[in-house]
């Protein structure tokens, strides 16, 4: 069976998790191919099944990805999204919903749906003993998810009129973000070596003068403030939620008396769930 991956992914979590459930499918035997999701990406086509990674903004799919569906062809097969966030608040389930509308009307058999969480990289830095432990949660699900995608399986998250309608209000941020991110701006410890530009996946930053210029493309991905090794990269409004450095997910995991406190509730029954076997959200 060939199984191709189109993934979206700004600071590398829902690369990582797509890798890992890839390692898993090749392990048991099937043919992987991993795409990043780009303007230019080829469409899928020649695979059995299709999965569709991407991390969750302001509770909606990024605008790349929403772009990508509708530039595929029509097509008739079985495919499965995964998903990430940085809080386990149910509402993320609500990311699900428009991509698997667009699918479905362009002929695809959208069976199911995967949500992992996985840590901040806007808001606030989790410690990494927190993105640690959601990493451990990951891997004892993907196994699972793995196989139902290999099987053929079907299970599509239980998405409320609540969780609907903030996704629809927030879906705002698909609008917004281009005006945003043009006043990104590199502050003076910024060294010039433009990483940034070089790694923008819309190619939306430019070098002048020896300093980033940012354009109308942005949308929010954050790799540019993210993977910045002088963190001098200022997100506009953002900036107090300026997250920066890569995560240690090799740290010892967090213990239950060390979740931070925002969400806490949700983190803590998300991870119960996942060393249950259990499912977190409902399908």
């Amino acid at each position: 069976m060939k199984i191709g991956f189109f993934v979206f992914s700004g600071t590398g979590n829902t690369w990582r998790v797509c890798a890992r459930a890839a390692e898993l499918m090749e392990k048991a035997g099937h043919e992987t191919q991993t795409v990043y999701i780009t303007d230019g990406a080829a469409p899928p086509t020649g695979f059995d099944r299709i999965v569709l990674g991407y991390p969750v903004h302001a509770f909606n799919a990024p605008s790349p990805v929403l772009k990508f569906i509708k530039n595929m062809p029509r097509g008739s097969a079985p495919v499965y999204l995964m998903q990430t966030s940085g809080e386990a608040l149910k509402l993320n389930t609500a990311a699900t919903v428009t991509p698997a509308r667009m699918l479905r009307r362009r002929g695809y058999d959208v069976r199911g749906a995967f949500w992992y969480v996985m840590p901040y990289n806007i808001i606030f830095r989790h410690s990494d003993a927190m993105a640690s432990r959601m990493w451990r949660a990951a891997e004892l699900r993907l196994p699972k998810d793995a196989r139902s995608v290999i099987d053929g399986g079907r299970g599509m998250y239980r998405v409320g009129a609540v969780s609907r309608f903030v996704s629809f209000v927030l879906k705002i941020e698909h609008t917004a973000m281009p005006f945003i991110g043009r006043r990104f701006k590199a502050e003076d410890k910024c060294t010039g070596c433009g990483l940034c530009a070089d790694r923008c996946p819309r190619g939306n930053i430019a070098m002048s003068g020896g300093k980033p210029r940012f354009g109308k493309k942005c949308v929010g991905c954050m790799r540019c403030v993210f993977n910045c090794p002088s963190n001098a990269v200022s997100p506009s409004i953002f900036k107090g939620w300026r997250v920066n450095g890569a995560y240690d997910f090799n740290a010892a995991p967090a213990k239950d008396g060390e979740i931070c406190r925002f969400c806490g509730k949700s983190y803590k029954k998300y991870f119960r769930a996942a060393e249950e076997g259990k499912e977190y959200a409902k399908k």
